[in-house]
């Protein structure tokens, strides 16, 4: 490996000793990027790897809120604004007790390349809170919000910052967050926040953005292998939006999702989640206070498995859909047994590091998440033009743009591949495209 980047991932070692996540994911991109930097040794004249492990802004502050009963209770909540090199910083806010530093510092990190390689102009963020919404009525879910933004406000601006939702943030909390932060600037800035509602400045297919765009990444990548998605099976994890919007492109696209999984098992449908009704019912379902996949299996009649993970189903795809680390090195080994050819994450980082070394070796094709869910933080992008324009646009013309910019990332990741000599690699490719951007406007910036 090159010494400056041996160098750098060992002082990133010293400093950040038990921030896993972040760790893995600055290993993940740097390593892709040896002959880039044997290329470019002007990088390290700027000390352009030590400037982008170390994010721009660290923000950290106490969300107190009030139960229905009228208890206390203190979060904390949190903002990494990572890089603005390319535009104003961009990325989720994540509401979920598995939230710390260090997988903020890690998505902050992935979500810079991912929305470098969107060829749109935004930075890289990442934010939220351990609070979890699960179980908790619709005002307490307001008052914690509320509670959020009156310190989020201080940072956050079209121009400076634009935060969307993510895991636990859907249009009920973007709504409520907004209604705060209109409260305190005493104006109608809905530039500030993306995933909103239709009403009030939203994005037509904004909730199915990551599954499509993941569809039509693959779609590209199956056209330069001469294979289609029509006949072909798909298992997935998780059954929020991203999961919803990849079975609804899978089965317009004529492929058979036949899994979706949760917090306690897995569900496995082998006829295919295709109906409308299974569609649908799946935006019924997490609706609820008590979600629940198993109640996927008992309205359908089909198998559920508890507390198991969907990856020992055969599949011609695997899509997962969920969090980081889902997948795990048996989990790989069941993958490769099954003879699946495909792998595709539309989770962040939802692969260890075991898990992917084996699914490489073993010949897999993999999409890298920073790469394969682009779609959701690409129309978050396009509704930021949209706000800024005072004009939305159809929803056919929002699909079009969307699919062209996956087909971009597609593309853009084989020529960076190519020009360093790479085998079709997808994941070296995307690193190296999205890191070449971010590298050389940072350059032409100066040292800030």
């Amino acid at each position: 490996m090159n010494t400056y980047i041996e160098r750098v991932l060992q002082e990133t070692k010293d400093k950040n000793p038990n921030e896993k996540e972040f760790l893995q994911a600055v290993e993940e991109v740097f390593t892709s990027l040896e002959k880039v930097i044997e290329a470019h040794p002007e990088y390290e004249e700027h000390a352009i790897l030590e400037r982008l492990i170390e994010p721009d802004r660290v923000i950290e502050f106490r969300v107190v809120w009030e139960d229905d009963q009228g208890k206390a209770h203190v979060n904390r909540g949190y903002r990494i604004q990572h890089n603005s090199a390319v535009g104003p910083y961009k990325g989720g806010l994540r509401f979920h007790p598995t939230v710390n530093l260090s997988i903020l510092k890690f998505l902050a990190f992935e979500q810079t390349f991912k929305n470098s390689l969107t060829t749109l102009p935004i930075g890289g963020a990442k934010g939220g809170s351990d609070f979890d919404p699960h179980g908790k009525s619709d005002k307490e879910i307001m008052r914690f919000c509320q509670s959020f933004m009156s310190e989020l406000y201080r940072h956050i601006g079209k121009d400076i910052d634009v935060p969307a939702g993510d895991i636990g943030v859907g249009g009920r909390e973007i709504g409520y967050l907004f209604g705060q932060y209109k409260r305190i600037r005493n104006g109608f800035e809905n530039g500030v926040l993306t995933g909103k509602d239709l009403l009030y400045g939203g994005s037509l297919l904004r909730p199915e953005a990551t599954g499509y765009g993941a569809l039509y990444y693959i779609e590209e990548v199956f056209q330069h292998h001469n294979e289609s998605i029509k006949g072909k099976t798909f298992a997935l994890s998780g059954y929020g939006n991203v999961a919803w919007g990849a079975i609804k492109k899978i089965v317009e696209l004529g492929g058979k999702p036949v899994t979706i999984s949760g917090h306690n098992g897995y569900v496995y449908d082998p006829e295919g989640i295709t109906s409308e009704e299974k569609i649908n019912y799946l935006l019924e379902m997490r609706s609820s206070k008590d979600a629940n996949i198993k109640m996927y299996a008992d309205k359908f009649n089909c198998e559920f498995h508890e507390n198991e993970k969907p990856w020992s189903i055969k599949a011609d795809v695997c899509i997962p859909c969920a969090t980081q680390n889902e997948v795990d090195l048996e989990d790989a080994k069941k993958i490769v047994e099954n003879g699946t050819k495909y792998y595709f994450e539309a989770a962040n980082m939802p692969t260890t590091k075991e898990a992917l070394d084996y699914l490489l070796k073993n010949k897999v094709i993999v999409g890298p998440g920073k790469a394969v869910n682009a779609g959701g933080v690409a129309v978050s992008a396009l509704e930021m033009s949209q706000n800024s324009m005072r004009y939305a646009w159809t929803k056919e013309e929002v699909d079009e743009k969307l699919h062209q910019i996956m087909k971009s990332i597609v593309e853009s990741s084989i020529e960076a591949s190519n020009k360093y000599g790479y085998d079709f690699d997808l994941i070296k490719g995307a690193n190296i495209a999205g890191f070449e951007k971010v590298a050389t406007i940072m350059m032409k910036l100066g040292l800030y």
